[in-house]
């Protein structure tokens, strides 16, 4: 009799239906049956040994929410037996109902050893307790987690000696994960931990990779990349990393319309072993970033959110470097664009962040310059040396992405039937902070704002902590302006100004959207394992 090993995950939803991801023991028929009527069901699907399903489940209706249980070949395995948590449900806002849109990155899921937690209450746990404490908690409707849901690179203890019992850790990667049974274990040991799998049951989530989720720095530059191709196992981890991150986080990104148009879904599904279907995936990832799109759309109710890519789309060659390859780019493009009118607020998530503290926006840009080459051959290899040891590497370090993201926003911001707000959800750089954008002519009238959230359970040092808050400072601002010059960089097509943060330890933002309304919150997980509110504040007028 097959088991559940992983999941249930909620993801998909759009009130008529949704998808459930589960991973199982062996080969079964996944059942989803909701206390309402609606239900689904789906074969499993074989990778490298693990058997999942993707279940999509129909028959819903809008403001609803039924509870559910997963059956595995009519057995049921979910609630799990003398659960403390409340049964999961499906919910998805009815017409008109306020979008509750929950974020936050760079999860570090190791357990504790010794019962203390080094770096602090994971924020996803103390959600999860808070939504169960009653059914009258505030929960989310979209839980949108932007990125390092996995280290592949930093493994716990526990993890390091499993490994030990595969391999030579003295060998390189060490006790990083190298292939698909090692990535397993990683979302295993963060999925597994009983608030966030109740969680993750009970509300649905939007996923994107950032490059913990591979390996520190993925992608910095063609330099880097070279390097990395010279080692004896880049090649193998990279595939692991796409091929697991596929499975785990990108189905569920989809709709049931768009997997059913998704040629790689088709060929998985086609054999009994779906292994080589999906590492051809990943090695045309690898060999032609175009060919391979992992960013998507979601409209929630009245709510445009669009996930990008800002990771495996990049073009690195230093004379037409790029974030986002020209095909991505235009796809974005598109999705910001469409259907005027048809959305009150956009949201465009990118694990990166766009605007970043001023000192280290004109670092990243002066860099960039050095690197191709604006003061010659000997301040370009400083240039890329500085790169990598200092991470310079986000949107900024793509000055013409830069641009271009911003000249996108500013047209969607400015057409007649314009959003109420434009916001940009990003994580990586383990602290928090609000940044409003105004445009130096022609600019938009509505709010632009670069909101950025992170760490969900991880920690920064003490001397970043310090770096990042003298980063907003006059002083930083002025030293700024010395790098630019000295780079020739031309000046950027938008200002900004913090406007809250920067804000440490392990936390979560809430964008609660109703009609033209925007109200944000910051809380920020305690010693005594609940959240606190830091900070609200309210992004539109109404």
């Amino acid at each position: 009799m097959a088991e559940l090993w992983l999941g249930p995950l909620l993801r998909y939803t759009d009130g008529s239906c949704a998808t459930v991801w589960v991973e199982t023991s062996g080969p079964c028929t996944a059942r989803v049956r909701c206390s309402d009527g609606a239900s689904g069901s789906a074969p499993t699907f074989r990778v490298a040994g693990h058997h999942y399903a993707l279940v999509t489940v129909t028959g819903l209706r809008p403001g609803t929410a039924p509870s559910y249980e997963v059956l595995l070949d009519d057995v049921p395995v979910w609630p799990l037996p003398d659960s403390r948590f409340p049964p999961s449900v499906i919910r998805s806002p009815g017409a008109g109902e306020a979008v509750r849109v929950t974020f936050g990155s760079c999860r570090w899921a190791a357990p504790p050893a010794d019962g203390k937690d080094p770096v602090g209450p994971d924020a996803l746990d103390t959600l999860a307790r808070r939504i169960s404490a009653g059914p009258a908690a505030e929960r989310p409707d979209v839980l949108l987690l932007l990125g390092d849901q996995v280290y592949a690179d930093e493994t716990s203890e526990d993890t390091r000696r499993w490994l030990a019992g595969r391999r030579d850790l003295d060998e390189p990667p060490g006790a990083q994960v190298t292939d698909y049974e090692e990535y397993c274990r990683l979302y295993h040991e963060s999925w597994l931990d009983p608030e966030v799998r109740w969680l993750l049951s009970t509300v649905p989530s939007f996923m994107i990779f950032d490059d913990h989720d591979i390996v520190d720095d993925w992608n910095t530059s063609a330099a880097w990349l070279a390097d990395m191709r010279t080692t004896g196992w880049w090649q193998e981890r990279l595939m692991a990393g796409l091929m697991s991150y596929w499975v785990h986080q990108h189905l569920g990104n989809l709709s049931p319309a768009e997997l059913a148009d998704d040629p790689a879904w088709a060929a998985v599904r086609a054999t009994p072993d779906g292994t080589d279907a999906l590492r051809a995936l990943a090695e045309r990832a690898d060999s032609d970033p175009a060919s391979v799109r992992f960013s998507y759309r979601r409209d929630v109710g009245r709510v445009r959110v669009v996930m990008v890519d800002s990771r495996a789309a990049r073009v690195l060659e230093e004379d037409r470097r790029a974030m986002l390859d020209p095909g991505e780019a235009d796809w974005l493009r598109e999705q910001v664009l469409a259907d005027e009118g048809a959305y009150d607020h956009l949201l465009i998530g990118t694990s990166l962040p766009w605007l970043l503290p001023h000192l280290v926006h004109d670092m990243e840009g002066w860099d960039a310059a050095l690197c191709a080459g604006e003061r010659g051959e000997r301040w370009a290899r400083f240039g890329e040396w500085l790169r990598r040891g200092a991470d310079l590497e986000h949107w900024a370090a793509f000055p013409r992405s830069f641009a271009d993201l911003a000249g996108l926003i500013a047209e969607a911001a400015s057409r007649a039937d314009a959003p109420a707000s434009v916001c940009v959800l990003s994580g990586d750089v383990h602290h928090g902070y609000i940044a409003r954008a105004s445009w130096r002519s022609d600019g938009p009238g509505v709010p632009v704002v670069q909101l950025t959230c992170s760490p969900v359970h991880n920690s920064v040092p003490l001397t970043m902590r310090i770096g990042f808050r003298f980063g907003w400072s006059a002083p930083a601002r002025l030293l700024g302006r010395l790098f630019a010059r000295h780079g020739r960089c031309p000046r950027p097509p938008v200002k900004w100004r913090k406007q809250g943060g920067p804000w440490f330890g392990n936390q979560l933002m809430t964008l609660t959207l109703r009609g033209r309304s925007a109200h944000l919150r910051l809380e920020r997980t305690g010693e005594d394992e609940t959240l606190h509110t830091l900070h609200t504040t309210e992004l539109t007028a109404g």
